[in-house]
């Protein structure tokens, strides 16, 4: 149908969301009604709850040509106001009531409507992102449709996703893992979704997917649920939004006869980096990149870094799913976009065969210590190695001689600070030892399980 390129075409399947399923047609026509009723706004706003209305608001949006702003429905009043005032939403589509929380003309994500719509263009903007803000606030990330199916379609290639799969997760819909990848993902593929509510060990275990996408929380918690030996079954799992460590990685290979496939992306990019159906799965690291997508590593002068899979640099990327900019902010976009490469911020290091494994945050994650650079993620890695350490998370901490010195938060049962000081000495240089290990009860985590490292202190 006219309006619908982007999605693929119309295929039989299930759609099920938190329990309420509908077919591909009924979601059609959903999907048609929202568009004849937004045509024409500037943008639309979604308060991106886990259910079919969701779904179906982000569908007619896509139908009409409109973009969509995805509201994560937990926000608080001056997250959701700075979003929405950002992203000049003309329109709430969603339940009545929701307008009342909004203060925006709402328009029903129910009925049905039928004709066709002419099919916007490509280079339209289909989808407008926030950031997670942990830098300031929210940024709105600019999403193409072009650069949504480009990422779609290279995900298929690279994880043989075909009509034949049915789809399994529980993520947010307000993320690109949970809203692109886990839904509109499957309605390009075809593929059956089984979206779980929420993403417990127990929905995911009765599913009876061939295809999982989870993040590194939800990969723990199905371990040590014992939930793994249900997904034996299963042809793929698929782990992201965060590095997933090294122990969870093989507990759950052990327990599920299954080595995750990792991949690595980011809101401005969508994914870039994956490993593949057919490919090698290496702890640690996420694989090479996918179908026109170009990568590169930087020092802190942009000077290139050599891909000897041990020296860190910032890693670049060059890719048609790269993001149209951040809205009503040219100054963070020329930033971050040079000749066509964007800045990650993250800091990588990329062996001669290709293989990428992302170190961390640039502007939390590399620690300058005594003229060392020093990536955490490898020291993490190094701690959770040891039986008794359940998370971690390192950062640098202010040193009166070292400039920044190794400081590791764990959680932890049984074991003492110079115990795990020693452990990791044993595996790693000795100045990326932890100079101080706090133990702690939580990490600061986000929706997506990534740990909030601007929050820990000594």
């Amino acid at each position: 149908m006219g309006g619908m390129g982007l999605l693929g075409a119309e295929r039989d399947g299930v759609v099920s969301v938190a329990g309420v399923e509908v077919t591909r047609e009924e979601l059609a026509g959903r999907a048609r009604a929202v568009a004849g009723r937004i045509g024409g706004a500037r943008a639309v706003a979604v308060n991106a709850t886990a259910s079919v209305d969701t779904v179906a608001a982000v569908l007619g949006g896509l139908v009409a040509g409109v973009p969509v702003v995805p509201v994560p429905p937990d926000s608080g009043p001056a997250e959701r106001g700075h979003i929405l005032a950002d992203s000049g939403a003309e329109l709430l589509v969603g339940a009545p009531s929701d307008g009342e929380v909004f203060g925006l003309p709402t328009v029903p994500s129910t009925g049905s409507g039928s004709g066709a719509f002419p099919e916007p263009s490509e280079d339209a903007t289909g989808l407008i992102l926030y950031t997670s803000g942990t830098t300031g606030a929210p940024k709105g990330v600019m999403v193409s449709r072009a650069a949504i199916a480009a990422d779609l379609d290279a995900l298929a290639e690279a994880w043989a996703w075909t009509p034949d799969d049915l789809l399994v997760h529980g993520l947010p819909l307000f993320h690109v893992h949970g809203l692109v990848l886990g839904v509109l993902g499957a309605l390009r593929v075809g593929s059956g979704l089984v979206h779980t509510g929420r993403p417990t060990p127990e929905a995911y275990a009765k599913a009876g997917g061939s295809l999982y996408f989870g993040v590194p929380t939800v990969w723990s918690r199905v371990v040590e649920s014992g939930a793994a030996e249900a997904l034996r079954g299963a042809r793929l799992l698929v782990s992201g939004s965060a590095g997933l460590p090294a122990p969870v990685f093989d507990a759950l290979a052990a327990r599920s006869g299954h080595r995750a496939v990792e991949r690595y992306g980011m809101t401005e990019t969508l994914i870039t980096v994956s490993a593949r159906h057919d490919g090698e799965r290496r702890p640690g690291q996420v694989g090479l990149p996918l179908r026109g997508v170009e990568t590169r590593l930087v020092g802190e002068h942009g000077e290139d870094v050599p891909h000897d899979g041990a020296t860190p640099g910032e890693l670049l990327v060059r890719t048609p799913t790269v993001f149209q900019g951040y809205l009503n902010r040219p100054d963070a976009t020329a930033e971050s976009l040079a000749d066509g490469w964007f800045r990650t911020g993250d800091i990588a290091a990329i062996g001669p065969d290709g293989w990428h494994r992302i170190v961390g945050r640039a502007s939390t994650d590399l620690i300058k210590s005594g003229g060392y650079r020093i990536g955490a993620g490898e020291i993490e890695a190094a701690l959770l190695a040891h039986p008794a350490v359940r998370e971690a998370a390192v950062i640098g901490t202010p040193h009166p001689d070292l400039g920044e010195q190794v400081t590791a938060f764990v959680i932890a049962d049984g074991i003492a600070e110079t115990d795990l000081i020693d452990f990791v000495a044993r595996d790693l240089s000795a100045h990326k030892r932890p100079r101080t290990v706090h133990f702690v009860d939580s990490l600061p985590r986000n929706a997506l399980g990534k740990v909030q490292k601007k929050l820990l202190t000594p």
